[in-house]
């Protein structure tokens, strides 16, 4: 079976701006669509991603060196380092449980479609490695590899069902038709945010306070568009920095811009997305005419949104400033600051885009990830050191601040945890 891995891998190594369009229009191809059509969406599509990568690479390039100057100046010392996303990902399909996750993903989906327990068609390879992280976090623990592969079974289940279960929510908050969001991430940050926006559904005064980019608009006129809203907060975290007054400015227009550039990237995507989900949902109601199937995307289709943006702009130094306080917290949030959007753009439908509530919220999320990531470090690390992922120098131990330290991930892990 080596032969199949060393296929997905090397599709894989595409990246998802070549792999996913090559994907979709097969798969248009295959639900009906003319060839020529078909491979439109597909470069379309491939087009977006390439668009949210390149702002999101702004934003990361600019909001990552201020967060570390923030880091250095209050002279924070913790020895649990937030490798990122991006090596938490790679770890996992680099570890044992990585080599046949994909068809096993396959499998599940199709079983689950045939047998009505979802009506997610999850194109989502890539964020596959979810699900392969829980079963590598539980291999690390129990040293049992079907253990592990049982584990990424079940996360890939709930993702699936959790796909079904915030299909209409979002569909109806951000417009887009035909698509659900399988993402265990976000949507395991929703889940632990939803009784607390319930509380303050009931508390008074809270209640009604009301904080979307609309509503923020018309209160505070040219000050509460999100452009200048992006220059603002850019620039108080350039302040907050030590940056220099041109450094400062600079930092406000490149957030200024991802408040901009990001939601026209999505529109992109979503143009091409738009006639293989139409395309999709014939086919299926032809066979199935009783369901409405979706389309399962990565939520970084949800990021662009420009109260999650600001929200997260807010959050970034309130989680370094949580690390700092936070007694028996180990982990110095820094490669995935610029990942708080995908932390709570499922949690912004939950709220309604309220910024306020977003940042209330998301900032006891952050104690949640800042605490989950530490008590994951210890296995974190000894998987990584075996998937032969190469340690920053001056590092013993890492996380992820919140790529590996979601609720669905944790409580995963523990339960089968039980049976090493």
């Amino acid at each position: 079976m080596e032969w199949l891995s060393s296929i997905f891998e090397f599709f894989l190594g595409l990246g998802a701006s070549v792999f996913l369009p090559i994907l979709i229009s097969i798969f248009a191809i295959v639900l009906g669509q003319k060839p020529g059509r078909a491979i439109r969406s597909g470069i379309t599509i491939g087009i977006g991603f390439v668009g949210i990568g390149a702002i999101l690479g702004i934003f990361v390039s600019n909001l990552g060196p201020a967060a570390q100057a923030m880091v250095t100046r209050f002279g924070v010392n913790l020895t649990v380092l937030d490798a990122g996303w991006p090596a938490t990902g790679s770890i996992a399909f680099a570890s044992k449980i990585g080599a046949f996750i994909i068809p096993l993903g396959l499998a599940i989906n199709a079983l689950m479609i045939v047998t009505k327990l979802t009506n997610v068609i999850d194109v989502d390879i890539f964020n596959y490695w979810h699900f392969t992280f829980v079963g590598t976090l539980v291999y690390g623990t129990t040293n049992n590899i079907f253990l592990g592969y049982a584990a990424a079974g079940v996360a890939m289940i709930v993702g699936l069902k959790s796909g079904d279960l915030t299909a209409k929510h979002f569909q109806k908050h951000y417009g887009y038709e035909g698509v659900s969001i399988p993402h265990i991430l976000s949507n395991g940050y929703a889940l632990l945010g939803w009784p607390i926006n319930k509380l303050m559904d009931i508390l008074p005064g809270i209640k009604n306070i009301k904080a979307d980019p609309g509503t923020i608009s018309k209160k505070f006129g040219l000050l509460g568009e999100p452009i200048v809203m992006g220059v603002i907060l850019g620039s108080g975290i350039g302040a907050m920095a030590g940056y220099d007054i041109s450094k400062i400015l600079n930092l406000g227009v490149m957030m200024s811009a991802v408040m901009m550039l990001l939601p026209r990237m999505v529109g992109i995507l979503m143009e091409g997305l738009i006639p293989v989900s139409d395309a999709a949902k014939e086919f299926f109601t032809k066979k199935y005419p009783d369901r409405e199937f979706t389309i399962g995307l990565d939520s970084a289709i949800a990021v662009g949104d420009p109260a999650v943006i600001a929200s997260s702009l807010l959050l970034v130094p309130i989680a370094i400033g949580l690390a700092i306080i936070l007694p028996g917290n180990k982990m110095l949030p820094f490669g995935d600051l610029a990942t708080i959007p995908f932390m709570i753009c499922m949690l912004n439908i939950i709220t309604k885009g309220n910024v306020f509530r977003n940042v209330v919220i998301g900032t006891l999320l952050c104690v949640f990830a800042l605490y989950s990531g530490t008590f994951n470090a210890p296995t974190h690390t000894v998987m990584a050191i075996a998937s032969g992922f190469p340690m920053p120098e001056g590092t013993t131990t890492l996380s992820s601040f919140v790529g590996s330290t979601n609720p669905i991930t944790l409580i995963i892990w523990q339960i089968f945890s039980i049976f090493k």
